[in-house]
């Protein structure tokens, strides 16, 4: 057992570590060391903010520092008996997990090893010695979910209890499906068996990390999908007959009119889970067999983001940190609905929001609240617009402006004028690439040559699938080369991944190792998601293109010179780093 004193590493030891093991230059360690002494914050976590490694990274080194194994336990099922040896709470306060137990001596798993009083306490709790290992937040938050039953197990005891329930109720409201009076289907929808089944569907929402639930009554049964990481996946299938009642319970939920079942309708709710607050965007559709509901998970702890997690590299990240130091102008973020422009505006905004400066937005809907950001939500009904938003903004002194989106010439014309005025501008455009910004801009009547005076950056992005645990290596073939170099140009992938240091000075296309999903690994082969992107600096080469009326190819061209890689190219890149497969770059560009 190690004693308590000696649970703790000193930011000389990880120094000593970083550098006598190559991982960041010794130049590199003491600029950190330096930064991470006036923020007064510790050595490690410094090494995190600035990008160097990540969270998990660090936690290997300290194992390796103090002499602790470290435990990988992704995708592990874990005994359930051991496991339940530390309740939950406690499990998910401390991020602790029991894994392994021996005659007198129980093993577990922790992010923090300097939580000794945890330590403590578990001992004195399971009457063993207590053994700590170190393991990622990847492991630990698989552990986790372990304490969850799965969807199938509880929704099978739910529906052999519940829904037979639901079935009396139904029956004693006449055709409850269409005259029901609204009190009658508040009743319906407040049963204790719909409340349990609408709740058990929603948290394994959460657990499983979806974006999307979708509700569709078919014709002999209810579907229930998920949509996780970009796809949707069929997670349940329950009795037709509790159909209406799910549907009110989640009307009640989010406030709308339970007795309007011919019109579409939308609104939002919210729940706290286990400590994490998640919005529910919801939106009811009549579809032939009923109503189909579908709701859009929005996880509000968002901040914390970096542009460098968020998957910017190099010369493209360089181009938006420039763009965030100027104090007027635009950056533009496009792509289609889905593809992560939220996310890449407000972890920019992230970045803004120091106690120096007034952030305003105008957003449909506000996805994520932030603090210190004034945030209006847009409400056409009642006349408040993006356009009339934005009128109103730029009267509250603000020194950042965030556009949800730039859809019609009246808003396009008054962001354009914002930034003109003296204010940075964020916002995001539907076109399908960086350059294709500027034609779209044209078509909203915006004049080429305020349109020079304010862009600084356009981002386009997709977001793609990132491989699990389960790849395997190959290389690329003379063909498969060739065929690649058709759509992308090689040369300028391989030699930014010279540049960045991800590969060696001498490597060639036929030395790097791509990866692609175990065959075994199934639906497990890929987990969360990554942007791929191409920023385009707006530099002077490009304002007298777009001055001179350019197309969006000729823009494109000039970028490319002055080094832009484009999103394909910036796929390849993440592909040969192992992130993704070249495959999932190919369906999500082309699509």
């Amino acid at each position: 057992m190690i004693s308590p004193n000696h649970m703790h590493v000193e930011d000389s030891q990880i120094k000593d570590f970083v550098i006598d093991a190559g991982l960041v230059s010794r130049a590199d360690v003491e600029e950190v060391e330096k930064e991470a002494k006036s923020k007064k914050k510790p050595l490690g976590e410094m090494f995190i903010a600035k990008g160097k490694f990540s969270d998990d990274d660090l936690r290997r080194i300290q194992a390796y520092i103090l002499g602790i194994p470290f435990v990988n336990l992704k995708g592990q099922t874990l005994n359930r008996d051991i496991l339940t040896m530390i309740p939950e709470p406690i499990a998910r306060k401390h991020n602790i997990i029991a894994f392994e137990k021996k005659e007198d001596a129980l093993e577990v798993a922790m992010l923090d090893t300097d939580d000794l009083q945890a330590l403590n306490s578990i001992k004195k709790k399971v009457g063993l010695k207590v053994l700590p290992r170190l393991t990622d937040s990847e492991s630990m938050r698989s552990a986790l979910i372990q304490y969850q039953k799965n969807l199938k197990d509880e929704f099978g005891d739910l529906i052999k209890t519940d829904a037979d329930e639901i079935k009396t109720i139904a029956e004693k409201v006449p055709d409850a499906s269409l005259d029901a009076s609204e009190g009658d289907l508040k009743k319906l929808a407040e049963e204790l068996p719909v409340v349990r089944i609408v709740d058990t569907l929603l948290k394994h929402a959460i657990i499983q990390n979806s974006s999307d639930i979708h509700i569709e009554p078919l014709e002999e049964q209810i579907l229930v999908r998920y949509r996780i990481d970009g796809l949707l996946h069929d997670a349940m299938v329950l009795p037709k007959h509790i159909g209406p009642s799910l549907a009110a319970r989640i009307k009640v939920l989010s406030s709308l009119k339970l007795d309007e079942k011919r019109l579409p309708q939308d609104g939002r709710f919210k729940i706290d889970m286990n400590g994490e607050k998640v919005s529910f965007r919801v939106s009811t559709l009549p579809v032939y067999y009923g109503e189909k509901t579908v709701m859009r998970l929005l996880r509000e702890s968002v901040s914390g983001f970096t542009l460098e997690s968020l998957g910017f590299h190099g010369d493209g990240l360089e181009v938006l940190h420039k763009a965030l130091q100027h104090t007027t102008g635009m950056i533009l973020t496009t792509g289609p609905t889905g593809s992560g422009k939220s996310t890449t505006l407000y972890t920019m905004l992230d970045i803004l929001n120091t106690s120096d400066v007034n952030i305003s937005t105008i957003e449909d809907p506000v996805e994520y609240q932030m603090k210190r950001v004034n945030q209006t939500q847009v409400k056409p009904e009642i006349g408040l617009t993006f356009a009339s938003g934005l009128r109103t903004l730029v009267r509250q002194d603000p020194d950042i402006i965030m556009v949800g989106e730039i859809r019609d010439n009246e808003t396009a014309s008054l962001a354009i004028n914002a930034s003109l005025t003296g204010h940075l501008v964020l916002s995001t455009l539907h076109t399908n690439s960086a350059a294709g910004a500027v034609p779209r801009l044209i078509d909203m009547k915006v004049e080429p040559f305020l349109m020079v005076s304010t862009l600084d950056a356009i981002i386009a992005q997709r977001l793609v699938r990132k491989l699990a645990d389960k790849k395997e290596k190959y290389k690329l073939s003379k063909a498969e080369v060739e065929s690649i170099n058709k759509v992308v140009n090689m040369d300028k992938v391989l030699e930014t991944l010279r540049t960045e240091k991800i590969i060696h000075s001498k490597d060639n296309w036929e030395d790097i190792e791509f990866y692609k999903p175990q065959k075994e690994a199934g639906e497990d082969a890929f987990k969360g998601r990554i942007g791929i992107y191409e920023v385009l600096n707006v530099s002077s080469a490009i304002k007298d293109i777009i001055i001179k009326g350019g197309t969006a190819e000729d823009i494109e061209l000039q970028a490319k010179k002055e080094g832009m890689l484009t999103m394909l190219e910036d796929g390849l890149f993440k592909a040969a780093q192992g992130m993704t497969t070249i495959e999932e770059v190919l369906r999500v560009v082309s699509e």
